[in-house]
């Protein structure tokens, strides 16, 4: 763009798209002055479509969120249940692999493993030993019970005498767990009822106890399997409650269930299910081992009863996760009591049970009814403001074009004349301007009129007065602070006639390795000023490091936007600091940072130079994610890629090498100051030259293409590959 084509009187909206829109709007006010009874219909018919569009995005956001809630809790259920059996296992092997119970069990075997003469088996030394030893494992981990069985399924060692000598697989009917053990596997059984005859959570004798086993092999000396031992847990209070640590709400439960859809542990409904019919109203009925998964096809929590004859399936999760198939349903379906619920449910084969999270719906969906009884009052106001608001919209069409005029006209801010805006973000603009007695380049940050928060105004001087302390070459130059009668708040800077490392690499390229060195070297040599007066700029990124031509030298750069600048020590406003939840830029943010924000300090800054060196190398961040979680998950535990398996030049191995030390997880482990960092790459010896003449040279070539693009370019503006000058 030639500077007649920028030039103020060009810029004027009678030539840009607001016009046209502005026109538009004017034909449009004709078209309702003719046909009045056209602008209220059609403004109840936009509302209408768009408030309906907006209730299903809100909709839908709910459902996937609660179906990330759903899964998240599942996850945490499973894992949580994941290392309990592991536990379970570990301790059963402990114990059958203690030198004394091999050779408790060694005994047994011996006397009595091919004919079991009981009344002498419960006098051996070697039962009681094997019971002494159970009892030291009982205290420490809760167990109920003992269980020594030979390959023929003999019971040789347990706690309660009815069961030596019995037949391990007429007591325990599911003995897969005895299998797996005999054949060297440890395992932990799902719940069962017991044939036995056992006191069960009120002490009260009965058979049908729930049971579960946790079961490891005895070797002998020789490593062969001799015997089965298991420890019998209570599957009604450990299960059941390592199930439903992560359960959230009134009505949310995590239950696990075989594949006949029986429940394997305990509801947490077990008094409503009395209520409903669905236990027997008794003290001893429980839901776990006798309630089964079984849509009732109405809700009974409501006083409906199913209809005599009618056949009841198992509930839609049940029916999905007994036929191996994972899922997640938020439409909602009806669970075992008949209230419609929402749920996530998984299959675990390794075990041969199931494992399912749910809520009711109307308690995972009571945020959408309030959305929706909003929207109807929403909607019902904006239509009785409909002609009031055509009317309105008119007239400020109007008076934004005046005032758009007036603006440009008349851009003065004390002594600086404002000639064109450079770029733009959410909190300021940035003009070029000249002072009027200096006549030098000036860039001039003013705050934007709309934006009068306390917070803000104080977020914009804290930036002048950090960056003002600085006097490092590479640092942006502040020459003036002030405001004007109108209340607009503004600062002047050099003005920058480079480009920012971002549109850098954007339009030319990942860039030579010897030339990375050079930038990162001066951008060191800016930080070490800062960190030294205990100033960490912590917004370390591309877009914030402006390449220059500047005083006869190439490739000179300058670090900008020192808004989110902590002092070490100082007690930190977070209203004053964060213009956002994360402060930083994801793809440039050290680990502590996300993780830990107390804990930034210089090394966090220096996580951020060898992301921008990484950057510059290979034309890409150093993660790549959907989402600025996901990304900030890659950062707290992802090994980088190395560059040089990303970038199509060859880099120097001791360059690399250097780059990944910055990116250590761990502060302690990367460079200790931006000194130390700038020796580090000073003494890289491998990179390719790039010298004062190849800068010049650079330089020389590009400015033609820069002559062809218009200087307006911050990052956020229209034109964000040109030159940049300072981010808003």
């Amino acid at each position: 763009m030639s500077e007649a084509e920028r030039s103020p009187e060009n810029m004027l909206p009678r030539a840009s798209p607001s016009v046209s829109f502005g026109i538009s709007l004017a034909s449009a006010a004709r078209v309702l002055r003719r046909q009045l009874w056209l602008g209220p219909l059609l403004t109840a018919g936009v509302l209408a479509v768009v408030g309906w569009l907006l209730y299903r995005t809100v909709e839908r956001s709910l459902q996937n969120t609660l179906a990330d809630e759903l899964q998240t809790i599942l996850q945490a259920d499973l894992a949580t249940l994941d290392l309990w059996l592991g536990a379970q296992r570990d301790n059963a092997s402990a114990l059958a692999s203690d030198h004394e119970m091999v050779e408790a069990v060694e005994g047994l075997i011996d006397r009595f493993g091919k004919k079991a003469d009981v009344s002498a088996l419960l006098q051996s030394p070697e039962l009681a030993q094997a019971r002494e030893l159970y009892s030291s494992a009982r205290t420490a981990s809760q167990y109920d019970g003992l269980l020594i069985v030979t390959p023929q399924g003999r019971v040789l060692g347990a706690v309660r005498d009815e069961l030596i000598g019995k037949d391990a697989n007429s007591l325990y009917p599911e003995s897969e767990f005895l299998e797996m053990a005999l054949a060297g596997t440890p395992t932990v059984s799902r719940p069962m009822p017991s044939e036995v005859v056992l006191p069960d959570g009120r002490g009260k004798l009965r058979a049908g106890v729930p049971t579960m086993f946790a079961c490891a092999p005895v070797r002998d000396h020789a490593s062969h399997v001799i015997a089965a031992l298991g420890l019998r847990i209570h599957p009604e209070v450990e299960f059941t409650r390592i199930l439903n640590l992560a359960r959230f709400g009134g009505s949310g439960e995590t239950y696990a269930f075989n594949r006949e859809g029986l429940l394997l542990s305990s509801s947490r409904f077990d008094a409503d299910l009395k209520s409903i019919g669905l236990l027997p109203d008794t003290d001893d009925a429980e839901s776990i081992l006798t309630l089964r998964l079984r849509d009732p096809l109405v809700d009974l929590t409501r006083g409906q009863r199913t209809p005599q004859g009618a056949q009841r399936p198992l509930t839609h999760m049940a029916a999905e996760a007994t036929a191996g198939r994972d899922g997640i349903d938020v439409a909602g379906y009806r669970d075992y009591r008949g209230v419609p619920v929402v749920g996530a449910w998984r299959w675990l084969p390794a075990y041969n049970f199931g494992v399912a999270t749910e809520i009711d719906y109307d308690e995972a969906f009571q945020t959408l009814g309030y959305v929706r009884r909003s929207f109807v009052i929403l909607f019902i106001l904006l239509v009785l403001a409909a002609f009031g608001m055509l009317g309105a919209m008119l007239w400020v069409s109007r008076l934004r074009l005046a005032l758009r005029v007036a603006a440009v006209k008349s851009k003065q801010l004390g002594q600086y004349t404002l000639e064109e805006k450079l770029g733009e973000g959410a909190m300021g603009v940035v003009y070029k301007a000249r002072h009027a007695f200096l006549r030098r380049p000036t860039a001039v940050k003013l705050l934007h009129p709309r934006v009068t928060s306390d917070a803000a105004v104080a977020r914009f001087e804290r930036e002048v007065q950090l960056t003002s302390q600085l006097a490092h070459p590479n640092t942006v130059a502040i020459y003036d602070y002030g405001r004007t009668d109108d209340q607009v708040f503004y600062y002047a800077m050099e003005y920058l006639d480079g480009l920012s490392l971002e549109a850098l690499v954007r339009r030319f390229g990942p860039q030579p390795d010897g030339r990375v060195v050079g930038i990162l070297q001066q951008l060191c040599g800016s930080l070490a000023e800062a960190h030294g007066r205990g100033l960490i700029h912590r917004d370390i990124k591309p877009a914030n490091l402006i390449l220059n031509h500047r005083g006869g030298q190439s490739d000179v750069l300058k670090v900008l936007d020192f808004g989110l600048v902590k002092a070490v020590g100082a007690s930190e406003d977070k209203t004053v600091t964060m213009a956002c939840a994360l402060v930083g830029t994801p793809d440039y943010m050290s680990p502590e940072a996300i993780a830990n924000p107390e804990r930034v300090d210089a090394r966090s800054d220096l996580y951020a130079v060898g992301a921008v060196g990484y950057f510059l190398l290979t034309g890409c961040s150093v993660f790549d994610g959907n989402s600025v979680i996901e990304v900030c998950n890659k950062h707290l535990g992802t090994p980088p890629v190395p560059p040089s398996q990303r970038a199509e030049a060859p880099i120097a191995a001791d360059l690399e090498a250097v780059i990944l030390r910055c990116l250590e997880k761990r502060q302690e482990q990367r460079p200790q100051s931006a000194d130390e960092l700038f020796d580090l790459l000073r003494e890289c010896c491998g990179v390719q030259s790039w010298d004062r003449s190849h800068a010049d040279a650079w330089w020389a070539a590009s400015s033609s293409a820069s002559d062809k693009a218009a200087h307006v370019g911050s990052e956020a503006g229209p034109l964000s590959e040109t030159i940049a000058v300072a981010q808003p």
